[in-house]
């Protein structure tokens, strides 16, 4: 579990591939001070193992399923990523519960710069956007940002503040760029809940009671 609260950047050293799944070695800088072996961090947003350790670089396992739906398959010598470890409980959650599944991958559509912040526009599977609100969270490149507004038929925007900019890989980013997307987990429940009773198109089923039976 985590917050969406980048602690530090890293720089790939090596991506290895071994038969379906791979390594990934990072020069994790000063965050390697709190990370020992077995623990979780995320990697750009997804929730990656640590393995085994070369003075301030961490190597890492990566699954072929993450493999498949991030963009840690395309990382190269020299790529930068975000990292936060994992929730410790009675730390402060100060951004919103990620889990670190990342669930598609987006493309940065649109970057505009203004006074104070930077609004960034993200294209994403329709399946995906439909489970967005505006106002709600979603989790970019492991950075927990806030939809700003959505764009139809498949696009949502974000408003990011000048820190997070310069603390985050954001401020490396690009038109074209491709971005690991973790949808909000209540959203997800919600979605599968209605698909479960058969949904709204099918007579309604979604009510504050059954919502109030299942914990929401």
């Amino acid at each position: 579990m985590f917050t969406g609260l980048v602690e530090g950047i890293g720089k790939v050293i090596r991506l290895t591939p071994t038969g379906e799944a791979a390594k990934i070695l990072i020069d994790v800088g000063d965050v390697a001070e709190g990370v020992g072996k077995g623990d979780s961090v995320a990697v750009n947003g997804a929730c990656l193992t640590a393995t085994r350790f070369e003075s301030k670089a961490v190597e890492f396992d990566v699954s072929a399923e993450t493999l498949q739906v991030t963009t840690l398959r395309e990382m190269k010598p020299g790529d930068l990523v975000n990292l936060e470890q994992s929730l410790r409980v009675g730390d402060r959650l100060g951004g919103h519960f990620v889990l670190g599944h990342v669930d598609c991958i987006g493309k940065i559509a649109a970057l505009a710069k203004s006074s104070g912040q930077v609004t960034l526009e993200v294209n994403l599977p329709a399946e995906a956007i439909a489970q967005l609100i505006s106002k709600g969270s979603v989790a970019v490149d492991g950075i927990s940002l806030t939809v700003a507004k959505l764009i139809p038929p498949d696009r949502f925007s974000v408003a990011v503040i000048p820190t997070t900019m310069r603390e985050t890989t954001l401020e490396k980013k690009s038109v074209g760029d491709r971005v690991n997307i973790e949808l909000d987990v209540i959203g997800k429940y919600v979605a599968r809940l209605l698909q479960a009773k058969g949904g709204a198109a099918q007579g309604g089923n979604l009510t504050l009671d059954f919502l109030t039976e299942h914990g929401f």
